[in-house]
């Protein structure tokens, strides 16, 4: 390729030197296009006008600068765009919240949207409003959360005190015991004003903001020794976490950097959190999603105040359900420093193994750990096998490939007081132990186990109350068994519960869909971050996407919240669950009358097509005496669109009659249970009567069609059952055991469409002749119409022509009656002249006869004389 070009440039040379005047013509040119180029430049700078200066954005009040000017500890710098309706609805927000913190922020609005700022030129954002904090020379701290003045405020407040001082081991205890974790650092001011690593401490807790604007992990910071022996800490410059169910942790700088990345990340990696914030962003995010598919989650919706010193109860209530839901048996846990063993043990219900006498085989798992150069421990005894008896099923545990299994055995005699212990393939200090044995389940209300029996012995599963009893949560024998049951639960069950808090201002929408009352006085706070004592405006449901249902919690007047949560835990966490599955459906109003109107204005009117919801569905399809003809469809269904004038030919049919029901339903706005759902739509399901059971699906390989759909009921509503009902029915219209009255009229109607379709085929033959006929009658009509039209051209063109001959004879009319004109203006001038001149003339031979006569007067006078 490059040879082909320097070749055709040589031949492009050789020419040049050849032809002097393509050389003088190629300069010309360029100099040409130079200054066309130039010209038009110079043009456009006129053309083009620069950008105005942005104006305030905020109001003249508001503590709020437009410039950077000085550097203060906490800047808070607000990035906006003037036209976007975001950072209008937040620029009130971020001035109340300026003109509390104004003398301890520096509060700064930066227009990221004009063209010649340096902020378009640095930054590129694609969302705005956006809010920048810098703790001194930190940052910057991007504020994640809600643009509300309550948030806000409290964000800016923890970035002002990311630290808290705990100077007593009270305030030390209180710190620890709050449900959020907890980070203590150690730091002695009295060797110097500012200990090496406490800059590093106060970064990390800092660049935990970065990561959760709410400030979920709190930083604590002690100065004395004796406060910090409280938690076992001697040396300087340590960082201890705090956890509840596991041994806390002290940061390891011997293996890790002592930095504030490390720090951090060495938090949130080994940090045990119970109850977790969520806050949706109000757009497309699959934080829900990423969270639910985690397993089942307790969300709980309630009226937060970030700003509220005091705390809000019911968050405290429900931090300590989920804390005590977390703890499990601490009697067999030992302390990790001490060197002897720590038990994690899982109670577990053995599938299939219930008994005629109701009882079932529960195992105890137990993780054994002891710690690093200490040695293995001794066996650990069974913790609820004290009182077992003799005679009972027992399981054994053993190793198959590092995996932990349960192999059904017979146990002879009486069960031993402690369990095996095997020894994990790839780890040398855990020793795993199962203990199992038969357990008569208790009833649900039974009184609570004795002081010398442990809250294992009483069993790991829940019984649900009778059937008859419709609400979600049964009651309870107490609080104290309540709050027994639901300590260590998590340990108990299979069905680990994840707690999540929302606040109810800012995602009551998302409740409301979950089954929360949208249209009751009082269930909705007015205001985000209001305060509200007694989780009035509460909502509580739990998401299982595994099993793809979720509960609501149905609270009774007379229990608390708490004891209400409580209930709702335990009857979720129970083998058989008594809880009923939560459907979201839409009002229960008939919309199918043609007519369109409401239906309490037709009240004697019976709709063509039923509209099916959620609450109406089974009662509709299950009456007895009648054929349902159920069809599934969704709004965003275009071939269910496409059917509509099928189903009202078929419901136009069976009008009248009061033994075929024509209903309809919409599955992506009304939940069904899982025996009436439908794999796609648009599906037929029919529900023939006296035979609910026998349910009948279209077939999906056939078109929707109205012929189709008659056969379909033909076959599946006419065939005979041995029922008392249908027996009598079918005595009563025909001799024997003939058709039924559905089958009858199926029959009628069926010949009365055969009638149809010959009149039809009659109708069709006789328009075919008369099509023949016509078509013979327009051939010459199509001769005749050339004919015409030939006609027409000759006589249009004769009119054309006549037409240019009556203009040339109307011009020379015209030159004519204008030549008349002006004939007639000089005949009247010569008209004028010969009178003139005859007047003249006369008076003139006047004048001669005069003279004459005078001359001879005269002669005769001479005569005389």
């Amino acid at each position: 390729m490059l040879r082909r070009l320097w070749r055709s440039l040589r031949q492009v040379l050789f020419l040049m030197a050849r032809r002097p005047d393509l050389v003088c013509g190629a300069i010309l040119l360029g100099v040409l296009l130079i200054l066309a180029v130039k010209f038009t430049c110079s043009r456009a700078k006129g053309v083009v006008a620069a950008a105005r200066p942005p104006v305030r954005f905020f109001s003249a009040e508001a503590p709020v600068v437009e410039r950077l000017r000085s550097v203060a500890e906490v800047s808070l710098i607000f990035f906006y765009a003037p036209w976007c309706a975001h950072s209008m609805a937040a620029r009130h927000e971020v001035q109340t919240v300026a003109k509390k913190l104004a003398k301890q922020v520096q509060f700064v609005a930066v227009n990221c949207w004009w063209s010649q700022g340096k902020c378009r030129k640095r930054n590129r954002l694609f969302q705005y409003p956006v809010i920048h904090l810098f703790y001194k020379r930190f940052g910057p701290i991007h504020y994640r959360g809600p643009f509300i003045a309550a948030y806000v405020e409290s964000f800016v407040l923890r970035v002002l005190t990311p630290l808290t001082y705990l100077p007593s081991r009270a305030t030390l205890k209180d710190f620890l015991s709050y449900h959020e974790p907890g980070v203590v650092g150690f730091f002695q001011f009295n060797s110097s004003p500012q200990p090496p690593g406490y800059l590093t401490y106060l970064s990390s807790a800092l660049q935990a903001l970065k990561r959760d604007f709410r400030g979920g992990t709190r930083f604590g910071v002690v100065t004395n020794r004796q406060v910090a022996e409280a938690i076992s800490i001697q040396e300087d410059q340590t960082v201890y976490l705090h956890r509840r169910f596991n041994s806390s942790l002290i940061f390891p700088r011997q293996e890790q950097n002592f930095t504030s990345e490390g720090i951090c990340s060495w938090v949130f990696q080994h940090q045990e959190t119970v109850l977790r914030w969520l806050q949706p962003p109000g757009t497309k995010s699959t934080l829900l999603e990423r969270e639910l598919n985690k397993g089942p989650a307790l969300l709980l919706f309630l009226a937060h105040n970030p700003l509220s010193s005091e705390g809000n109860p019911t968050l405290k209530q429900m931090a300590d359900i989920a804390v005590r839901y977390h703890s499990c048996d601490r009697r067999e846990r030992r302390d990790w420093a001490s060197g002897r063993a720590s038990v994690g043990c899982q109670s577990v219900v053995q599938p299939g193994s219930s008994g005629a006498d109701g009882s079932t085989t529960v195992c105890e798992l137990c993780l054994n750990t002891s710690r690093p150069g200490v040695g293995t421990s001794a066996a650990t005894p069974c913790s609820f096998l004290s009182r077992a008896r003799g005679g009972r099923a027992s399981l054994l545990l053993y190793q198959s490939g590092g995996v932990a299994m349960l192999h059904p055995a017979m146990a002879t005699g009486t069960s031993p007081a402690t369990c095996s212990n095997f020894r994990c393939g790839y780890d040398p200090f855990s020793l795993y132990s199962a203990c199992c044995r038969r357990r008569q389940l208790e009833p649900h209300g039974s009184p609570p186990p004795a002081a010398n029996e442990r809250p294992e012995e009483q069993g790991a599963s829940f019984v649900p109350p009778p059937a008859s009893s419709s609400s979600s949560t049964p009651p309870s024998s107490g609080p104290s068994q309540e709050g027994a049951n639901i300590t260590g639960l998590r340990c108990r069950t299979n069905k680990t519960l994840n707690f999540y808090v929302l606040d109810a201002a800012l995602t009551w929408p998302l409740a409301v869909r979950l089954g929360a009352p949208s249209n009751t006085s009082g269930s909705r706070p007015d205001t985000p971050g209001s305060q509200v004592g007694g989780g009035e405006w509460s909502f509580a449901t739990i998401i299982d996407l595994k099993d793809e249902v979720h509960y609501v919690l149905d609270r009774s007047p007379t229990r608390s919240l708490a004891e209400s949560l409580e209930v709702f835990i335990r009857n979720f966490s129970a083998p058989y669950s008594p809880l009923q599955r939560h459907l979201v459906g839409q009002g229960g109003v008939d919309a199918g009358a043609e007519s369109g109107r409401p239906s309490e204005e037709q009240p004697q009117k019976r709709p063509l097509i039923t509209e099916l919801t959620t609450a109406s569905f089974l009662p509709s399809i299950m009456e007895a005496h009648k054929d349902v003809l159920v069809f599934y469809y969704t709004q965003w269904c275009g071939f269910c669109t496409a059917l509509n004038h099928v189903l009202i030919q078929l419901a136009r049919l069976f009008q009248g009659n009061g033994t075929m029901t024509i209903a309809r339903i919409n599955v992506a706005r009304n939940d069904l249970s899982w025996e009436f759902m439908v794999d796609h739509v648009p599906s037929i399901l029919l529900f023939p009567r006296y035979r609910k059971h026998l349910s009948v699906k279209f077939p999906s390989d056939e078109l929707i069609t109205l012929p189709n759909l008659l056969r379909f009921l033909l076959k599946h509503t006419g065939s005979t059952h041995h029922h008392p009902r249908v027996q009598s029915v079918t005595s009563s219209t025909t001799e024997g055991a003939g058709p039924g009255p559905g089958l009858s009229v199926l029959h009628a109607e069926l010949h009365l469409l055969q009638d149809e379709l010959r009149a039809l085929h009659l109708a069709r033959k006789r328009l075919a002749q008369q099509l023949a006929q016509l078509w013979q009658d327009n051939h010459p009509l199509i001769s005749e119409a050339q004919s015409v039209a030939l006609q027409r051209e000759s006589l249009a063109e004769q009119h054309r022509q006549k037409s240019h001959q009556l203009g040339k004879a109307v011009r020379r009319l015209q030159e004519l009656a204008d030549t008349s004109e002006s004939l007639l203006s000089e005949n009247a001038l010569l008209r004028a002249l010969l009178k003139a001149l005859r007047e003249r003339t006369e008076m003139e031979e006047v004048e001669e006869k005069e003279r004459e006569e005078m001359g001879d007067v005269e002669k005769a006078g001479a005569r005389n004389q």
